[in-house]
């Protein structure tokens, strides 16, 4: 038949009696109990006896003497729970302390591909060195939207955008990215090239969106009429087919990249407005410790880039 009787309620219970209750069971008296925690023994035997008044039972049979106490069998039933419960504290302890170091967690970024080809290498690798067990996700889209509209949606932590966002989200910029031009190699004079120059020129570019938009927008404000011969969101295939004569690009810097030696690479004067490079995160959220690395780490990587001298 099944029992009738209420169930025990432990809303009371806290975590120091399961441990007494553990120091006690170990160590066979209240005396090396209190020892082994830094109490008094008279702190111990008050903790079992509030467990005992709690669990509605009692815990140990105290013999008396110098003979040490021993589990009753609701002892035994309590301290099996008691130590699963302990070990559990002790594991989100020890996963605490590991999240706040940086040393674990997920972290989750939106990118687009030049910086993907660029920026996110370095720092991907950096933070693997520093701490291998952080799970990183990478989220790659050209709609230089999506990533902000994901981080405002609690989608990702962090995320690269092109030109700075307010409102709801925290906007640091990492570098200006300027458009060069790029031709096979000793098809360019040196020194900057004339952006009225490229009027009617053969080029190849992207398709529709923001960044070949402000390409169109800067040539013509030069002077200079676009004539696009072949168009993809592909970095390199627009650099190979700059190599197979198909036409000239004009790109960001920083989606060329380097080691380009069969490229000429010149700055365009007047020049088109460089791209702001920028990352940006939920102002109304606390990053993790491993997302603050990654906003240190973006920094310290796009100051070196900013550094080298433009590719010849």
């Amino acid at each position: 038949m099944r029992s009738t009787t209420p169930a025990v309620q432990l809303r009371d219970l806290e975590l120091k009696h399961l441990v007494a209750l553990d120091a006690v069971a170990r160590e066979g008296t209240f005396g090396r109990a209190a020892s082994r925690l830094g109490y008094t023994q008279s702190a111990v035997s008050q903790q079992i006896a509030q467990l005992e008044r709690l669990i509605g039972g009692a815990l140990f049979d105290r013999p008396g003497g110098p003979r040490p106490v021993e589990l009753t069998p609701l002892g035994k039933l309590v301290l099996e729970h008691a130590r699963d419960i302990i070990e559990r504290i002790e594991a989100t302890g020890e996963a605490v302390q590991r999240f706040l170091a940086g040393a674990a967690g997920r972290l989750d970024i939106g990118t687009f591909q030049s910086v993907s080809n660029v920026l996110l290498p370095a720092m991907v690798r950096q933070l693997r060195l520093e701490h291998p067990d952080v799970d990183i996700r990478l989220f790659e889209e050209e709609d230089n939207d999506a990533g902000a509209q994901a981080v405002l949606a609690g989608e990702l932590d962090l995320a690269f955008t092109i030109g700075h966002r307010g409102g709801d989200l925290e906007s640091i910029l990492l570098l200006e990215d300027p458009f060069v031009l790029v031709a096979p190699r000793g098809e360019l004079p040196d020194g900057p090239y004339p952006t009225a120059q490229l009027d009617r020129v053969a080029l190849v570019g992207y398709p529709p969106s923001s960044c070949q938009a402000d390409v169109e927008n800067g040539l013509r404000a030069a002077g200079a009429i676009p004539t696009f011969v072949f168009r993809t969101y592909d970095n390199g295939a627009q650099m190979a087919m700059v190599r197979a004569g198909m036409g000239w690009a004009v790109m960001p810097l920083l989606a060329v990249g380097t080691g380009h030696h069969d490229l000429d690479i010149r700055h365009l004067a007047p020049p088109i407005p460089a791209r702001k490079i920028c990352l940006v995160w939920r102002r109304d959220r606390t990053l993790s410790p491993v997302a603050a690395r990654m906003v240190e780490l973006a920094q310290d990587v796009a100051r070196r880039l900013a550094e080298l001298p433009i590719p010849a």
